[in-house]
């Protein structure tokens, strides 16, 4: 079964800066790819950023480019967002998980964490 652990979200204001993990474990994180997504109460799930299993190729959402960043720690089966120059719109929960292009919302996964919520204030 897999499970997802997000942490690492707060309250922080315009500007600020957040880094956010995701451990993962009982699926094959060393041989796919890993995303962050964020939904807001009400609003379609949206993608955030991507990265491949090897880590060279990242995808981020046009509204994050240049702010956000995505890594991977392979030994520690762990994902991160770097988030820099947060925007009030940024506020929601956001969550990690496997990531596949033929399913770029995750719609067909079953499994999920509990999130993590980012707050920017104004």
């Amino acid at each position: 079964q897999v499970q997802l652990v997000e942490s690492g979200g707060g309250l922080v204001q315009t500007g600020g800066s957040l880094k956010l993990s995701c451990v993962a474990s009982g699926g094959r994180f060393s041989t796919t790819s890993m995303a962050w997504f964020r939904r807001s109460p009400g609003r379609a799930r949206e993608l955030v950023a991507s990265i491949s299993w090897n880590g060279h190729i990242t995808d981020y959402a046009e509204s994050v480019k240049g702010r956000f960043t995505i890594t991977r720690d392979t030994n520690k089966n762990t994902v991160y967002l770097q988030m820099s120059s947060l925007l009030p719109e940024d506020t929601t929960v956001y969550y990690c998980n496997y990531y596949y292009t033929s399913d770029t919302l995750g719609s067909s996964l079953n499994d999920w964490g509990q999130g993590t919520q980012v707050t920017v204030s104004t």
